[in-house]
């Protein structure tokens, strides 16, 4: 028989800590950094930007995607963002294997597969 849980109070939600962060090793860059969990309104964001927009040509919207989430969920241990909006294109020319590797970490840390970047897209 499972355990019962208490219901929770706003002040019980509010008050958690549910965003985790996890460290990726970075030996290319000589250290590792943290990467941190979206919150709802960054994850809806970063949704929103892989739809494809009227005009853009098939598999334009996932452009830079993973430039795009290391750019949102890099941090320092604090859970400060290391880069901003701004940074995406320069982060976007670091090498594609590291991107790859932060990239997989908080994919996996946000909950996003494949097959959501996909449907996102409308492929």
């Amino acid at each position: 028989m499972s355990e019962k849980l208490k219901a929770l109070s706003r002040d019980d939600i509010l008050g958690a800590d549910d965003l985790p962060m996890e460290s990726v090793d970075v030996p290319e860059w000589g250290g590792m950094v943290f990467v941190r969990t979206l919150n709802g309104a960054e994850r809806d964001a970063f949704g929103v930007s892989c739809i494809a927009k009227q005009g853009q040509k098939e598999g334009q919207e996932l452009l830079g995607v993973r430039a795009r989430l290391v750019t949102l969920t890099a941090c320092d241990g604090k859970g400060t963002r290391l880069f901003t909006r701004a940074d995406e294109e320069k982060v976007g020319k670091k090498s594609g294997t590291v991107l790859a590797r932060i990239f997989d970490v908080s994919a996996k840390l946000n909950g996003i597969s494949d097959d959501d970047v996909e449907e996102l897209a409308g492929n």
